[in-house]
């Protein structure tokens, strides 16, 4: 199954408001939201693993 490498125009648009709004962040604060984004995409990536399992 090939997995589209594309951003749907709704994405592309959060990601232009995310731009704007990290801007603003301190370094620290910054930093802070890497790893939180990072913990969060891993999470994902569990969930996804863990669902792939069960439809094998």
């Amino acid at each position: 199954m090939k997995m589209p490498s594309s951003l749907t125009m709704e994405q592309q648009f959060k990601l232009k408001v995310l731009r704007e709004e990290v801007k603003s962040l301190s370094q620290e604060e910054a930093q802070e939201y890497l790893v939180e984004v990072l913990r969060q995409s891993m999470i994902k990536e569990n969930f996804f693993k863990h669902w792939m399992k069960d439809k094998i």
